[in-house]
């Protein structure tokens, strides 16, 4: 997704949320954020998953992964930039090891060598980093395309975009393929699960949000979230 783009659904929420009474201190756009989950379901029905399918069935499984891992070492580079942010040298170092080692010797990326020789993957990002300096999430959104967020996660997302190495192409076709198949290579890895969802929801909605919230504040803490606070009424 373009980054002009998630601004303007950014400042959109921003008026919402200046013109509009909250149902919930949590998800006060829900009215809003339904809409868009349902066109997001709709855009994946008819189209993600749709392309998503046709890649995995004509596309040769080592070719698959060789595309993951080189998704997968632009990554690594992002989130070595944010453990340094965050005030961790050690996984940092592991990050930028893993850059090196898989870009040097893994033909650009393609082969994930550093998971081989044992250096560990971290899962670190902008909006994270937020809440590390203790930016709290704000209210729950969820973004065209890009799914659930929150308006922290959504300025993280928004920053990482312009840090991205894929989004710093000049070449605009380049730039664009590389965007389509870096998401048609997520909604791949994510066939199969979708019957997990269906089944364990009455309320998909409220089901994903509860889900996105509690993962998100769990990866903050690193796995050891302190005690959550009462809701207020």
């Amino acid at each position: 997704m373009r980054i002009d783009v998630l601004a303007s659904v950014l400042v959109l929420a921003a008026l919402v949320a200046g013109c509009g009474a909250a149902p919930t201190k949590q998800d006060p756009f829900e009215p809003v954020n339904r809409a868009v989950f349902q066109f997001n379901e709709k855009a994946d029905q008819f189209v993600l998953k749709p392309v998503a399918q046709a890649y995995k069935a004509v596309t040769p499984t080592p070719v698959r992964t060789g595309v993951g891992n080189f998704f997968g070492n632009v990554s690594d580079l992002l989130t070595g930039v944010n453990n340094l942010l965050q005030g961790k040298p050690t996984e940092a170092g592991d990050d930028f090891g893993r850059v090196l080692l898989n870009t040097s010797f893994g033909i650009g990326g393609m082969f994930d060598l550093a998971t081989e020789a044992g250096i560990e993957k971290h899962d670190e990002d902008f909006g994270q980093t937020l809440g590390v300096w203790g930016a709290r999430p704000g209210p729950y959104l969820v973004i065209p395309i890009l799914g659930p967020s929150s308006v922290r996660d959504a300025a993280g997302t928004l920053v990482q975009g312009y840090a991205d190495p894929i989004t710093n192409i000049r070449d605009v076709g380049w730039r664009n393929s590389l965007y389509g198949l870096r998401l048609v290579n997520v909604r791949t890895q994510l066939l199969g699960t979708e019957g997990l969802v269906e089944q364990a929801a009455l309320d998909k909605y409220n089901f994903v949000r509860r889900a996105y919230l509690q993962r998100r504040r769990n990866l903050v803490y690193d796995g050891k979230p302190p005690p959550e606070e009462e809701p207020e009424d």
